[in-house]
This record gives C-alpha cells, structure tokens and sequence, in this order.
C-alpha cells in the first residue's frame, strides 16, 4: 500500500489520494457549523474512506451535534472530554469523559453538548450502507433543538432550517485538548 498524498488546502491537511497517511488533528481538515460546532473528518472529498468514516466532533453546551436520526451503519463513539448528553432510543443519558456509546445498525440517536465547556467525542461508523437514514420525530430530540418536527428519510430537509457547514480550522475549538 502506497503512502497518500495529503494536500494543505485553507482548512487544514487532507488526503488527496488512497492510501495510508497521518495527520495531527491540529494541523487536518474541519469544517464547522454556528449551530452544530466543529468537526474533524479526517478524510478527503477526493479520497474518501470506503469501509469506516472517522469524525472528531466538538460540539458546545445546549447545542446538539447534529440531527436526531437512525441508519443502517453501525456507530461508535468514545467521549475524549467534557460532558453531553445522548437522546437514544427517545430516552436520555448523561456522558462524560471515558463514557463509549455502541449504536448498532437502526439506532436512534444524537449528542447534545453539556456541562460548563465543549465536549469531544470521536466518532466511528460503518460504511456499508451509505445514504440509508431516517430522521424520526422525537419529542425528546425536540426538547434539545435536535429534533425534526416530521419523520423524513431526507437531510437536506432535516438540517433544511440550520446553517451550512463551511470549512473551519482547529481554531474554531476552544482549549482543544490535543494542545
């Protein structure tokens, strides 16, 4: 396996091509939300990760980090600092630091940040069934500003009222704890 060629581009370092590569998060690409926060991909548009897609995501307190949704994919999360709060299933659980959350296929689920700071969860999921997701209507999702009012399998019609994603830069996180 040969060595991927990364690229710096305004948002940071980014794989260019296959291959294996490594990057400090500091230095790789992030994108960033005014309502969902930050994120770390770790992968390139133009080499995109075929079996596991990895996320570092920051999301700040009472902001969720995304849309209350379920999927085909397996996901996994590991929180590497500060504390959220995880709607899963319609019920919700507190979550700190060194807490691993395992959704299998069809879960449903979501993070809100909580706590005093930002709060860092890595972030795993499979790629077998790209595409396949439904954003279900929950009223515990609602209470958090997570949720979509009417089930739809569409996320351009679930993040519809939200700002964009734009690239970002580490910079957007506050006190990363990767210094």
């Amino acid at each position: 396996m040969k060595e991927a060629r990364l690229e710096q581009r305004p948002e940071g370092l980014t794989a260019a091509t296959d291959g294996w590569f490594v990057v400090n998060v500091a230095d790789a690409a992030w994108v960033r939300n005014d309502f969902f926060g930050a994120a770390c991909i770790i992968e390139g548009d133009d080499a995109p990760f075929a079996e596991i897609g990895y996320t570092l995501g920051v999301i700040q307190p009472g902001k969720p980090s995304g849309m209350y949704h379920r999927e085909a994919n397996q996901e996994d999360f590991l929180v590497l600092s500060g504390e959220c709060l995880l709607i899963v299933e319609g019920e919700e659980r507190q979550l700190r630091a060194g807490d691993f959350v395992h959704c299998p296929a069809w879960t449903e689920h979501i993070f809100v940040g909580a706590g005093a700071g930002p709060c860092v969860i890595f972030m795993a999921g499979a790629r077998a069934h790209r595409g396949e997701i439904v954003y279900p209507r929950s009223e515990a999702a609602l209470r958090h500003g997570a949720g979509v009012e009417t089930e739809t399998p569409e996320p351009r019609e679930a993040y519809a009222p939200f700002p964009k994603w734009e690239p970002g830069r580490q910079d957007d996180v506050p006190d990363p704890p990767w210094g």
